[in-house]
This record gives C-alpha cells, sequence and structure tokens, in this order.
C-alpha cells in the first residue's frame, strides 16, 4: 500500500525522490518521509497529512544530496503522524529505513532491543526493524550484510531500503512478498514500489524477488539471494505511454480511466483475436482443458466481482460449475480442492497479500493455477503455472474501473478459450469473435451517456441510501457499482439479487430511496418490473439501466439509461458498468468528496 523511492546518481536526490513518491499518491497514504546526508549527518524529514505539508518543509530546508530515500505511509501500526511516519532511524541514527509491509514478529524483537536498553521513538513495526538492522549494523559489517542478516530474523511481509551516514552513495534492498522495483538510468539508479514512479527517469527495470537484496550505487545494481548466492536480473523495457500516467486533461484520475476503456479493450484483444478463434498464448496444454472439473476464482473487492461474472458465464456457457471465494477467507475454510479443479487468481495490482497466500495453500495441495493480473512481473504472475495478462496499463485511482472491465474482458475470453478447446456443441465462438470486435466501440457509444448519468447524480445527490438490484449477470455488475459509489462518495448502500428484496432489504425503504436497477438481461425483465412496483408503492425512485431494445423498463422506471446492445449477454451486463461508474463519479464530485484518493483506502493492499 505504501510508497517506496530512492535515487542515487548526480541529480539532487532529494527532488528526485519526492516527485517519485508524489507519482506514487495514488497508492494512498496519511505521511510522507525522506532521509537523505547532509554533510555528515543523516537527516530525516517527515510529516504527517499530505505530501504538500512535507514539501513546505523541504522548501525551508532547501537540502541538497545525490543520495536519497523517500516514502509515503498508510497507517498499519501506530496513528498517523509525524513520529510514526517513515524513515525511521536505528539506535545510534547512523541507519535510516523505509519499509513497507507488516514485521509480525516485531513485538517479540521490541521486547528483546528493550532490555538491551534501546529507546523507541514510534509506536510502529518498521522503527523495530531499523534497530534490527542497525545492532547488525553496530556490529562493523557493511550495510548490505547488516540488512541480509537483519532480514533474516523477521517474519511478514516487507520490503526494506536502507541507508548509512558510513556508506555514502550507497542503498540498500530486500524484499519479502511486498513490491519492489528497480530502474536502470546513466550514472544514476533508481527503486521504486511500483513502476510509474519510475517512467520519467528510465524505462529499464526489473522486479527485485523475495530473498533478494540488492546493492543500488551510481555505477550500477548488485544482487544477491539472502543466502549470498550473485543474481543476475534479467530488466525489461516499459512499454507504456507516460501520459498513460497522468491526468490527460481530465479533473481526476478516475475520469480518465474511465474514457481510457475503449482503449483498454483495445488493448486486451490486441494480439489474441485471429479471424476464426481466439489465440490465448501461455496457457495449460488443450488436453488439460479437458481434464478440469472445477473452478475457483480467488479475488479481493473489485476483482472479486470480476470473478462473480466469471461463474456467470463459466456456468451458463460452459456447464462448468464454478465458485468464487473471497481470498481472505479463502484459507479459513478449508477449501475442498479437487486434484482436478483449477484455481483463478484475479488481481490488479498481483500483489494483494491475501490472494498470495491463497495461492501458496493452492501450491501447496498441487492444485492448478491461473492468474489474471495487470502488473507484468507481479508476485502472482511469477508464482502461478499460467497467467493472463489483462494489459490495461496503469491505473492510478484507488477506485478501480477499467481494470475491473479488463478482468472481466479476459474471463470472459478465458471461457471462449475453452469452449474452443472442447468444442462445445451450442457455443457460437464465431459470434463471440464477432462481439468481442465490436466491443471497444460498443464501450465507447456507453461513454457517451456522461451527460445523462451527471444529470442522474445531480438528482439523486441527497439520496440517503441507494438500492443496487439485478438478476444474474446484472446482480453482479450490481456489486461493483454499489462498491464504486461506497469507495468514492460514501453513500451508504445495499446490494442484492432483486428477487431477494422482499426477504429483508425492503424494509430500508423510505421515501427518497433510490433504486438502481439493472435490466440488461432480457429474460429477467418480467420479474424485475414486479420487483420495481415493490419499491416505488414505498416511495422507492427507480434509475433503470438496460439496453437499447427493450420498451419495459423504461416504461416502468423513474428514468432509465439505455446502452448499446451487443449480441451477447455476458457482454450486455459489463457494458452497463460504465454508465454506474460515471453515477458513482459524478455523486462524488457533487458531494465534495476526494475521489481519486478516497478516505481510508489504498489501492494495492499487500498486506493481511
Amino acid at each position: 500500500m505504501c510508497g517506496i523511492a530512492g535515487y542515487v546518481g548526480k541529480r539532487n536526490a532529494v527532488d528526485v525522490v519526492i516527485d517519485q513518491i508524489e507519482r506514487l499518491e495514488y497508492r494512498g497514504y496519511d505521511s510522507t518521509g525522506v532521509a537523505f546526508q547532509s554533510e555528515d549527518v543523516l537527516k530525516v524529514l517527515k510529516r504527517a497529512g499530505k505530501l504538500s505539508q512535507l514539501r513546505a518543509v523541504i522548501d525551508v530546508e532547501r537540502p541538497e544530496a545525490f543520495v536519497a530515500i523517500a516514502h509515503s505511509r498508510w497507517a498499519t501500526h501506530g496513528a498517523p503522524n509525524d513520529i510514526n511516519a517513515h524513515p525511521h532511524y536505528d539506535q545510534e541514527g547512523t541507519v535510516a529505513v523505509i519499509h513497507n509491509g507488516i514485521i509480525e514478529n516485531y513485538l517479540e524483537l521490541k521486547e528483546e532491543l528493550v532490555r538491551k536498553g534501546h529507546v523507541f521513538q514510534s509506536e510502529t513495526d518498521s522503527e523495530v526493524a531499523a534497530h534490527i538492522i542497525g545492532e547488525e549494523y553496530a556490529k562493523g559489517v557493511p550495510l548490505e550484510e547488516a540488512v541480509r542478516v537483519a532480514v533474516g530474523r523477521f517474519t511478514g511481509a516487507f520490503g526494506f531500503v536502507a541507508i548509512s551516514v558510513r556508506e555514502p552513495g550507497k542503498i540498500v534492498c530486500s524484499r519479502n512478498a511486498s513490491p519492489l522495483v528497480l530502474g536502470y538510468g546513466e550514472g544514476e539508479n533508481f527503486i521504486a514500489s511500483d513502476i510509474p514512479a519510475l517512467l520519467p527517469y528510465t524505462r529499464r527495470v526489473a522486479i527485485l524477488d523475495n530473498d533478494m537484496i540488492a546493492l543500488v550505487t551510481s555505477e550500477g545494481i548488485s544482487v544477491k539471494m539472502r543466502d549470498g548466492k550473485p543474481v543476475q536480473l534479467a530488466p525489461f523495457d516499459v512499454d507504456w505511454d507516460i501520459s498513460s500516467a497522468e491526468k490527460g486533461g481530465y479533473e481526476h484520475f478516475m475520469l480518465k480511466e474511465i474514457h481510457e476503456q475503449p482503449d483498454v479493450v483495445r488493448q486486451c484483444l490486441a494480439g489474441r483475436m485471429g479471424q476464426e478463434e481466439l489465440e490465448l498464448s501461455g496457457l495449460f496444454s488443450d488436453h488439460v482443458w479437458h481434464d478440469i472439473d472445477r473452478v475457483n476464482i480467488i479475488a479481493c473487492g473489485t476483482a472479486y466481482h470480476a470473478g462473480l461474472m466469471g461463474k456467470q458465464l463459466f456456468e451458463k456457457m460452459l456447464r462448468l460449475p464454478t465458485d468464487v471465494y473471497f481470498s481472505s477467507e479463502f484459507r479459513y475454510n478449508d477449501p475442498l480442492l479437487s486434484p482436478k479443479s483449477l484455481a483463478v487468481f484475479v488481481s490488479q495490482s498481483g500483489e494483494t497479500a491475501d490472494s498470495l497466500a491463497a495461492l501458496r495453500l493452492c501450491k501447496e495441495r498441487r492444485i492448478r493455477t491461473l492468474g489474471i493480473v495487470n502488473v507484468v512481473g507481479s508476485s502472482i504472475a511469477r508464482e502461478v503455472d499460467r497467467v493472463l495478462y489483462t494489459q490495461a496499463g496503469p491505473e492510478i485511482s484507488v477506485a478501480s474501473t477499467k481494470a475491473y472491465l479488463a478482468q472481466c474482458l479476459v474471463l470472459y475470453m478465458l471461457g471462449i478459450h475453452i469452449a474452443q478447446v472442447k468444442e462445445m456443441p451450442g457455443i457460437n465462438v464465431l459470434s463471440g469473435l464477432k462481439a468481442l470486435r465490436e466491443f471497444p466501440e460498443s464501450v465507447q457509444e456507453s461513454l457517451e451517456l456522461e451527460d445523462a448519468m451527471k444529470q442522474a447524480a445531480q438528482k439523486f445527490v441527497d439520496a440517503p441510501l441507494v438500492f443496487f438490484l439485478g438478476r444474474g449477470a446484472d446482480a453482479s455488475v450490481s456489486l461493483e457499482a454499489a462498491l464504486k459509489l461506497k469507495e468514492i462518495a460514501y453513500v451508504p448502500t445495499q446490494e442484492c439479487p432483486a428477487g431477494e428484496m422482499k426477504h429483508g432489504p425492503l424494509a430500508l425503504i423510505e421515501q427518497g430511496t433510490l433504486a438502481v436497477v439493472g435490466g440488461t438481461q432480457a429474460d429477467t425483465r418480467d420479474k424485475l418490473v414486479s420487483n420495481i412496483r415493490e419499491l416505488q408503492a414505498r416511495g422507492g425512485h427507480i434509475l433503470g439501466i438496460t439496453t437499447k431494445d427493450d420498451h419495459l423498463l423504461p416504461e416502468v422506471c423513474d428514468s432509465s439509461i439505455s446502452i448499446t446492445q451487443t449480441n451477447d449477454w455476458y457482454l450486455n451486463a459489463l457494458l452497463s458498468v460504465i454508465p454506474l461508474q460515471l453515477f458513482s463519479y459524478y455523486m462524488a464530485l457533487a458531494r465534495g468528496c476526494e475521489i481519486d484518493q478516497p478516505r481510508n483506502l489504498a489501492k494495492s493492499v499487500t498486506v493481511e
């Protein structure tokens, strides 16, 4: 969740790392800090609040250095204040450390250090780690050796970056589960927790893997495993357009990313669309798909909602039993995993801690695993047996939009691929391919509903409660639409299949309540009408989302929005999420909410 930045080179290092941290603001944070060497002193500046608070201090200090590390913190241990902000010193003040993740055994280590006379300034597990590193460093070993020994004492998920006043020109970093990226330059090198922070400076990057320790200087980067064995990383070139990490003229990243979705669909389909079949490279051999008898989709948040769409698809189209699990619950429910099952892990970042833990359980039980992720080289992408990339590009806003669309689209393509391999009767692959080719234009047409959704948001901005209802695939989309409204507009929502209203949720309906009803599935509309009448009879207002061929729901809803109809039920439902994303965006805008960085949330949840 937190942001890490590091630089060594000829530029003013403080300016560079602060710029990097600014490019990581999308990850969510509550404090920031920077460490650098000033003459023969290791100096730390840090402040709670937005990055502007730290910038104000820097503007007064005007520091200049050739080595610096910086951090944006999302609090896990200790309140979000100046003292708990990173970086942290060791006991002697010779080492400064920044840290992502959680040290699970920090209390045990802290008690040991206190008995030795160590004094702590903060409530964080990270300061304990700094003291452990410093204790090893006090033995006279090089900094990279101190880090190597220290991390062997930690349990949990972590990414560390350390500098020392005794070894200027050197940064040491290590990781276990919490992501770190190395950036390669000419006479300068970089560290970051995510690739967008590096794009203004270099496109040559490498992903640091678990149990690796990197020594970064201006001359180069050397990497060893924790056992001391040298490692040759394989840097790769990032081909993202740098403008994709900037707002591009939109008021918020979220709105920009909603509007990027036609291009996201094109990118997602690129290289995969043959004339008569999909060409998904890197998947299991064809005979494996005949062997698989059940799919388990495992994910969190928005990715979980994409998984629910996958369940609709696999069971309805392929007649393939599919279960969807919250990653955070998967391990604790003692799941029944068949040797013939397939575990599918859906994650935008590929670093979600709960999903990684579930993945490792599946691997222990020798279950086949497939990842659907966006970030190349991420932990899930590396650890699954096979991976399908969503190819959506960087997503900056905390509230996911284009990632959801891409995840659902990849699940659809996977379904088509399985149908091709198994030669299932009754499934028209060519019809599916045709719908996919036309889908970017359909998405573009859905964006033309923006003004209508803005007007709807203004009309219902004061609604005390918003229901999101639907049946079948529309019910799955409703869950994601409700999440968007909760995340960024802070509006209470009630979401459930429409037929479940009379089993309890109907008691919440009162005058002024809004119900957003998805009706893109033609075979469920008759039933939806009776649900709508029940709501209206109790003072509820209805906003219907349906397709242009529907003449039923527009007649009974108070307001309705019609999307372009495709030739596929799944894609119809998926299209409806776009106006619903816009509705949430404009509700948040009208309510004066901070859209790209909603309170209490972070982009990538890399701790359990």
